[in-house]
């Protein structure tokens, strides 16, 4: 197959890019350097302008990621100086960006590695991944304030990627709505024990819970990342690692347990994964500087149908 580069803009970061995100609507695009600045970039067709270059983090940061637009034009960034930090765009002020939440050094003593936006049918939250081994959880009050739950030594040696799972329940399709079926916030995370881990939260007490284990790879995992199940009955979990494996990880009725497949080996480590908005096509980055493509055919196979540097 052959590999191909879709379109390139020149970001004027100064050091190595970590990360690039595009908004819901796909008309701004968010980018995160070494050289500790986030710069946002307004995209029309091939056309990229510059329209914000944000500055609050005292290290590389790692990963950036735009919240619904139901609460507004908010950017969650995250980096090496254990801190999280919430943006927001000012109401008819494009590119005025302002700071309405950075983590205290009580909430992260190492590095925080990934940060990722609830489904908004949970509300504004937020949940962060850190190399101190914990995952922390931010919510939104009324008031303006942000509350943090924490998930103490979910991996030993630390944490590497967080994804929450789908809003819509497995199989409220089938089940004719949610209505008829209670949501549960569930977590994925990965770490440095080689291990990703399903967590349920608890609605009575508020506390997270470990609920699955998933074991399969050799190394640390680097990133595991929930597919959007539209309502059907199936979980779906994609896990990458330093090992180069990619597994397929997928849960047939809840509470029921997990089996893998093997997507490939890549024979260099995989850094990231990303599923598409429908859930049943994956994206994976890996150490060749290689941005591959893979979808499932109709006997379960998973085929690569197209590469990227």
């Amino acid at each position: 197959m052959s590999v191909s580069t879709q379109a390139t803009f020149e970001t004027g970061h100064t050091d190595q890019i970590h990360d690039c995100q595009y908004d819901y609507y796909g008309r701004r695009v968010a980018t995160c350097s070494s050289d500790r600045t986030i710069k946002v970039f307004d995209v029309s067709g091939e056309q990229q302008t510059l329209v914000a270059n944000l500055t609050g983090h005292d290290g590389p940061v790692w990963m950036c990621s735009w919240a619904h637009p139901k609460f507004g034009v908010l950017l969650a960034s995250c980096g090496f100086d254990n801190k999280v930090i919430v943006w927001r765009e000012a109401e008819n002020q494009p590119g005025a960006f302002s700071q309405v939440y950075a983590s205290p050094p009580s909430l992260h003593e190492a590095s925080v590695n990934a940060v990722a936006w609830a489904p908004h049918e949970h509300g504004l939250a937020l949940a962060a991944a850190s190399s101190d081994g914990s995952v922390s959880v931010l919510t939104h009050r009324p008031d303006g304030s942000w509350e943090a739950a924490k998930i103490p030594n979910a991996h030993s040696i630390g944490c590497t990627g967080v994804s929450w799972s789908p809003a819509p329940p497995p199989g409220s399709l089938v089940a004719g709505g949610v209505a008829n079926v209670t949501a549960v916030k569930r977590l994925v995370t990965s770490g440095c024990d080689n291990l990703a881990k399903i967590w349920r939260h608890d609605g009575t007490t508020g506390a997270w819970q470990e609920e699955h284990v998933l074991r399969a790879h050799g190394d640390w995992v680097r990133d595991a990342c929930w597919s959007v199940n539209m309502g059907l009955p199936m979980n779906t979990v994609a896990t990458c690692g330093q090992d180069g494996l990619v597994f397929i990880w997928t849960q047939d009725e809840p509470g029921g347990s997990w089996s893998k497949t093997l997507l490939h080996d890549f024979k260099v480590p995989v850094w990231r994964l990303s599923w598409s908005v429908m859930g049943n096509v994956l994206a994976v980055s890996d150490a060749n500087n290689l941005v591959t493509v893979w979808k499932e055919s109709v006997d379960g196979k998973w085929d690569q149908i197209s590469a990227a540097e």
